[in-house]
């Protein structure tokens, strides 16, 4: 018998049907609070056309603590996971978070190994707003936005005193966190510190047992992430300011164990046993903004940011001896060191031009205990020019083009107690893109762009062995994508907010795992290599539409399509990204203080693995109340997962059962 839907997400679909789009609302103005140093933008062009936004207000509104599962609340964005490693991560339009940078007021956030970074490790408590680029993106952000990029950016104090703190549990933890601020004469000072703690996450009673994973609370699902953030500003006159900043991050997590049926799968057989006692970051940052006169202004990003993790790998579900083969303990120290200079200018009438010049250093340095350091090292150069020229008041056209290098200046290796160098290589890529926008008017605009962008392979894709599986290939080229998109905005009536979008992407020169490529002459292992075979297309649609049915009832969903088609192996499945997403809301305020909020999300099934294993489709429910009380006090608390459903982003790595929050909330 068919599975019924539930009757509210029959009521979300029914609106997406009728008015064939929809955002997430964001009724209140926080615009205030926002670092603006810290963002990147095209000068001359509506971001709201080719680009989302989440506020404080939409952050705190769906209480969404890490940076990933407030991401999942965009149109074209999917909420993805690591599960061997306990990582959390986003696709946006089919491109991972290698190809969508990350940054935190336009510095940029990765490990310099591998590229990636965990967004569970990266909380939302100090931040103003984040903005989502997809497909299109300023070129002055820096290389490797072949797919867009995201920018978080933090807090910045309005008035001459101001606190924000709460404190708040969740079903196996808390969390604690708190901002403070303020301006006084010519500077100004932002303070944020939180705490983010769980023992362990529960499981849906729907979950059944395996040989590795009893049910109940998951099995070594512990995190607590602490951090602390401070920045001091100076504005000497209006036509001038300067910030410097700094970051601290100190995280431990565990790995839960592989708890799925797939044979085929290693871990099935041999499971790891993991624990991260550090996983810590920390960066210094100054940032500058001078206008020399009315047309020309230069702005600065100067930044350190260092990263420091250690896996150890455990003999048994013990976690208690590090004996075996393949148990062992892995540390890495690594580091970035950067900055770009920003120079734009308006002396043209109509016009707007801006070019940027990068220069970034990215060092790993790893060891396992008892071994030797060897040190990897990449310095990337990068030079960018866009400019937007106004034809008519209500058309716009922009165009950008930037040139990245990258050169290898040391990597290192370690075989028969020896540490000895591999070949150096150097790689060059070209980025060009194009943009119209036409404003019909305040309230409906159209945007069409192609953008070529590139990414290069990281120092993981160029010399990992991959525990002796793996063949090096230093050679490896930059992969490039060709991005269309197709968007439309409107606001009807000053009520009815409308979002449309079609997108394609072709991906070339794509650097892929090929398997089987030589056989070990020792261990007789089939190993593998990383070269640039693939060949790929995305493409789909977002639709977002948010309305105030009535002052007191707010209705807010949005629809997500992404297809993607293997070119190069149509055999081999993409993985991660579901065909299908819809996530809808209401928000009711019987009275100007309480408000009562219902969410539900749908994501169609997922491939787990390459060869097919799948993640099946599921509905989340989630639900909350606020009310707010006297002399800046609130109180709130919900549920997640309302029906308690067993479902994964990841085959063999359950999510979280239903569980619950409460929050004591002050604002100064």
């Amino acid at each position: 018998m068919r599975k019924q839907l539930p009757i509210l997400t029959l009521f979300f679909i029914a609106v997406i049907m009728f008015c064939h789009s929809n955002a997430i609302g964001q009724t209140a103005d926080t615009s205030k609070s926002v670092f603006n140093l810290g963002q990147v933008n095209i000068i001359g062009i509506k971001d709201s056309v080719r680009s989302s936004k989440l506020n404080i207000h939409t952050l705190n509104l769906y209480n969404r603590y890490d940076v990933s599962h407030a991401l999942n609340l965009l149109p074209g964005v999917i909420l993805t996971a690591v599960g061997p490693r306990n990582e959390s991560a986003i696709n946006v339009r089919g491109f991972d978070i290698r190809q969508v940078p990350v940054y935190l007021d336009g510095v940029p956030l990765y490990v310099p190994y591998d590229g990636y970074v965990d967004l569970a490790r990266y909380n939302t408590f100090n931040l103003s707003e984040i903005i989502v680029s997809k497909g299109y993106s300023s070129v002055l952000f820096g290389p490797n936005a072949e797919g867009g990029a995201i920018n978080l950016i933090s807090r910045k104090p309005a008035k001459p005193f101001e606190l924000n703190a709460v404190a708040g549990y969740l079903s196996g933890g808390y969390r604690l966190n708190t901002n403070i601020g303020g301006t006084f004469g010519k500077f100004y000072y932002q303070v944020s510190a939180s705490q983010l703690k769980r023992d362990y996450f529960p499981l849906s009673s729907k979950f059944t047992p395996v040989k590795n994973e009893d049910g109940g609370h998951r099995d070594n699902s512990y995190s607590n992430d602490v951090d602390v953030s401070g920045k001091i500003g100076f504005t000497p006159t209006e036509s001038q300011e300067y910030a410097v900043g700094y970051t601290y991050h100190h995280g431990t997590k565990g790995t839960p164990v592989y708890a799925g049926d797939d044979t085929q799968n290693s871990l099935f057989k041999n499971p790891r046993y993991w624990k991260w006692p550090n996983w810590d970051t920390r960066g210094l940052y100054l940032l500058s903004n001078n206008k020399l006169n009315s047309t020309n202004v230069i702005k600065t990003r100067w930044y350190y940011d260092q990263f420091k993790n250690e896996i150890d790998s455990y003999d048994n579900a013990s976690y208690n001896t590090i004996t075996k083969p393949y148990a062992f303990r892995s540390i890495y120290n690594d580091y970035t060191l950067g900055g770009n200079v920003t120079f734009e200018n308006t002396d043209l009438k109509n016009n707007n031009f801006s070019v940027a010049a990068h220069f970034k250093q990215d060092v790993h340095r790893e060891h396992n205990i008892g071994e030797p350091t060897r040190r990897d090292a990449d310095n990337n150069f990068y030079i960018g020019a866009e400019d937007t020229y106004h034809i008519t008041s209500a058309l716009k056209v922009n165009a950008g083009v930037a040139y990245n290098d990258r050169r290898s200046i040391q990597a290192q290796q370690y075989t028969n107690n020896t540490i000895s160098d591999l070949p150096a290589n150097s790689n060059g890529a070209w980025n060009v893109q194009g943009l119209i926008q036409c404003d019909v008017d305040n309230a409906n605009s159209l945007s069409f762009s192609v953008a070529r962008k590139t990414r290069f392979a990281t120092i993981k894709d160029r010399y990992s062995y991959k525990f002796g599986t793996a063949i090096p290939n230093p050679d490896l080229k930059a992969e490039d994508a060709l991005n269309y998109d197709l968007s439309y905005h409107s606001l009807i009536g000053g009520k009815l907010s409308i979002q449309a979008s079609g997108f394609y992407s072709k991906i070339n020169n794509s650097i892929q795992t090929v398997n089987n490529v030589a056989v070990d002459p020792v261990t007789k292992t089939n190993q593998s290599q990383v070269q640039n075979v693939g060949r790929a297309e995305y493409y789909g649609a977002e639709f977002a539409v948010g309305y105030p049915i009535i002052p007191q009832l707010r209705v807010d969903a949005n629809y997500t399509l992404i297809v993607r088609n293997n070119l190069s192996a149509p055999q081999i499945h993409f993985t991660d990204v579901p065909k299908n997403k819809i996530f809808a809301s209401l928000q009711y305020s019987p009275l100007a203080k309480l408000y009562f909020l219902a969410s539900e999300e749908y994501n169609s099934k997922r491939y787990s693995t390459s060869y097919g294993t799948v993640s099946g489709a599921f509905y989340l429910t989630n639900v909350k109340a606020h009310i707010t009380l006297v002399k800046g006090f609130a109180i709130e608390g919900g549920v997640n997962n309302l029906f308690d459903r067993n479902y994964t982003l990841v085959e063999g790595y359950p999510e979280m059962g239903r569980n619950y929050f409460a929050n004591l909330i002050f604002n100064y």
